[in-house]
């Protein structure tokens, strides 16, 4: 399993009149953090796009248990719970609270998809290399 953590201030502009983070806020939370994730392990979404990998959303779960508002600093935790086999990659994904309240759970899936073709393929080998020490996996099983 691998978990990454990235932190996000919450801006002004991102709160709607009840000073609480807009619902449609967290999408965009969600991306820095699976961004983060995959920097954390030393590649990047740029990197992925220069070998011709793009990484579209296919799926975007999100079920709000409490409010985050202004100046709240939140945790995003980023798990991915399993190497993925195929074309698609799930992130789970969490935000808390300085408190440590969890405040919204989430789930987005994406496909590995070939830039020049459009059509789906598996994960790249770098981000393979990268990953699979976390799951005590080879390529070859």
């Amino acid at each position: 399993m691998y978990i990454a953590e990235t932190q996000v201030r919450v801006r002004y502009a991102e709160t709607d009149q009840m000073n609480v983070v807009y619902h449609g806020n967290y999408a965009q939370y969600f991306e820095v953090a699976r961004a983060e994730s995959i920097r954390q392990l030393g590649l990047s979404y740029k990197d992925m796009e220069a070998i011709g990998i793009i990484m579209p959303i296919v799926e975007l779960h999100t079920k709000f248990l409490r409010p985050a508002h202004y100046d709240d600093l939140l945790t995003i935790r980023t798990t991915l719970a399993k190497l993925p086999e195929d074309h698609r990659i799930e992130f789970q994904q969490e935000v808390f609270n300085e408190q440590q309240k969890l405040l919204t759970i989430g789930k987005v899936v994406l496909y590995f998809i070939k830039a020049d073709t459009k059509e789906k393929t598996s994960m790249p080998t770098a981000l393979y290399e990268k990953l699979s020490p976390y799951f005590n996996a080879s390529k070859t099983e």
